[in-house]
């Protein structure tokens, strides 16, 4: 039996004459965090952006597992994918990619409206995860009166609010300084793994990496230093430290839901139906952390 959250097989995706992957197998389990690491071009933010359902693999299968099933995610058109990313995954990217106009409230508040939040449940829900980041008292701010670790955070509240059990970021750190950057990462870890969540980080640096439970490394395309190239998972050597805020309103959870576990490779997925996955657009927020 499987006991992936998301699986893929043979992936391949070429650009060109390029190759970004050749034939990758990677398992990643239910609350895990993994740094996928490697020199540039050696297709590490592809690998990542085919298992978000960014990109389409040219060939492979990605499975999916939610608590209803299995979803190949490989299989599925641009607006169920689009749905899919909106509903189950979370993103944090190197910038933040935040709205400049908006709010930090806003900026948390608006991956819920997308899903038909109303406003006010949205705030609601984006304030608490803001206040258990360590940005209460910041809400009405702009992107741009905040630091670069504080936007990092508002973009990490972005990530959770909706309840994604799986988050991607792609060098969520990268431009930040040491001190900052660790800072970050621990806010990072606390939101996600820490809440019995999924994390799938792209990053150079190895210290980032270091905190991880599993460390992937790519070259031209290939996963290196595992035993037949297969990403599988083997026992963590945890080295994360603990995220010390002034606030943490919400306790850890012992372990995230259930996922149904099929055996591997699964018949082709029907329609991604709306509405039936975690991380639906229902206003989420920490564990306590209602204002």
């Amino acid at each position: 039996m499987n006991t992936s959250i998301l699986s893929a097989r043979g992936l391949t995706k070429q650009y060109g004459p390029t190759v970004a992957l050749a034939g990758v197998d990677l398992d990643i389990l239910p609350g895990e965090s993994v740094a996928i690491m490697g020199a540039s071009g050696s297709g590490k933010t592809t690998l990542m952006h085919a298992l978000a359902g960014i990109v389409t693999p040219d060939t492979g299968s990605i499975a999916f597992t939610t608590p209803t099933g299995v979803v190949r995610v490989d299989q599925l058109d641009e607006r169920h994918r689009s749905q899919l990313r909106r509903e189950s995954f979370g993103f944090v990217f190197q910038q933040g990619l935040l709205i400049p106009e908006l709010t930090a409230v806003e900026n948390v508040a608006i991956a819920l409206m997308l899903g038909g939040t109303p406003r006010i449940a949205a705030e609601t829900s984006a304030a608490a995860w803001l206040a258990a980041l360590g940005l209460a008292g910041m809400e009405t701010r702009r992107i741009g009166e905040l630091s670069g670790g504080q936007a990092q955070r508002v973009a990490i509240a972005r990530a959770q609010v909706t309840g994604a059990p799986i988050v991607f970021a792609d060098e969520p750190t990268g431009a930040l300084d040491s001190r900052t950057s660790a800072d970050v990462m621990g806010a990072l870890l606390h939101a996600t793994t820490g809440q019995g969540r999924t994390l799938v980080l792209v990053t150079h640096d190895e210290t980032v990496a270091a905190r991880c439970s599993r460390i992937i490394r790519l070259a031209d395309g290939r996963i290196v230093g595992q035993p037949g190239g297969v990403g599988v998972p083997t026992p963590p050597q945890q080295v994360q430290q603990p995220y010390a805020p002034q606030q943490l309103p919400y306790q850890q959870q012992p372990a995230g839901q259930p996922f149904l576990q099929q055996p591997y490779p699964q018949p082709a997925a029907q329609p991604y139906p709306p509405q039936a996955y975690p991380g639906q657009a229902t206003g989420v927020v920490p564990n306590g952390a209602r204002p």
